[in-house]
């Protein structure tokens, strides 16, 4: 019965948004030749949360909702402005603008320890395991984030996967942040692959939504439940974990039985 649920939730988020021609006549997925994974697709942000909670408690949720919010709005007016930053700049903003507008005492110490949080960032339970088993299958592995490489590299060190990915890409390299196309095209130039040949896994819908709009097949690992956005563009399968990409994908792969 659980198997069932996930299935309708996966169908649910991709109901009517666009695919991709991955698939043989057998239903195999025989483009696929990497994987291009979403900083938080692999890193849990959560206890940056936690951190909020012991800096402003009984203030964290409304702080980490204006945050966020914030941190991603900036990024995406800054590539539009053309005025960019990185994000642990972006990050730095967002977060004195949500204190001041909730009118927090963000003092010295507390805005350290809340910005050294994404520093200390480790993965989800189940990424090891999944990662694990994508490489054994062959698959190459990369990193395509709006992070900044310390922040990348900071949360590679804290969960030991040194060796697990082949390239690590931030969008300061093209100094503009997904879902601008040129952020996105970065996979395609390290990997030296068509697009359609790389997976995309996305951990917010709108990122779903702009890796498809570029060319990627798309994977949205969906794991806070959300909403699909109505962009006109999406992935061709959703799940709750990166466990549910792997029990998607490596069947389809070439070799499969």
């Amino acid at each position: 019965m659980q198997f069932s649920r996930r299935k309708l939730f996966a169908q649910s988020m991709c109901a009517g948004l666009e695919t991709f021609p991955t698939h043989d006549s057998t239903g195999k997925v025989n483009a696929i030749k990497a994987i291009a994974f979403d900083g938080f697709a692999i890193f849990d942000p959560q206890s940056v949360s936690s951190r909020a909670e012991e800096t402003f408690p009984g203030r964290a949720a409304e702080l980490m909702n204006l945050w966020r919010t914030r941190q991603f709005e900036y990024s995406w007016l800054r590539t539009s402005m053309q005025r960019y930053e990185d994000f642990w700049h972006v990050t730095d903003d967002a977060l004195r603008f949500a204190a001041n507008a909730l009118k927090l005492d963000l003092n010295s110490r507390s805005h350290a320890r809340l910005m050294d949080a994404y520093l200390e960032l480790k993965t989800w339970p189940d990424v090891v395991p999944a990662l694990s088993r994508l490489k054994t299958a062959g698959l190459r592995l990369s990193l395509l984030s709006n992070f900044t490489n310390e922040m990348m590299r900071a949360g590679i060190r804290n969960s030991s996967l040194d060796d697990m990915f082949e390239h690590i890409l931030s969008t300061d390299g093209v100094r503009a942040y997904k879902p601008a196309p040129r952020a996105y095209s970065m996979g395609v130039d390290a990997f030296r692959l068509k697009r359609q040949q790389i997976l995309f896994v996305a951990f917010a819908g709108w990122d779903a939504a702009g890796a498809a709009s570029f060319g990627y097949p798309t994977f949205w690992t969906n794991r806070l439940n959300a909403t699909a956005e109505m962009l006109g563009a999406g992935p061709i399968s959703a799940g709750l974990d990166l466990d549910e990409m792997v029990r998607w994908l490596l069947p389809k792969l070439p070799g499969s039985s």
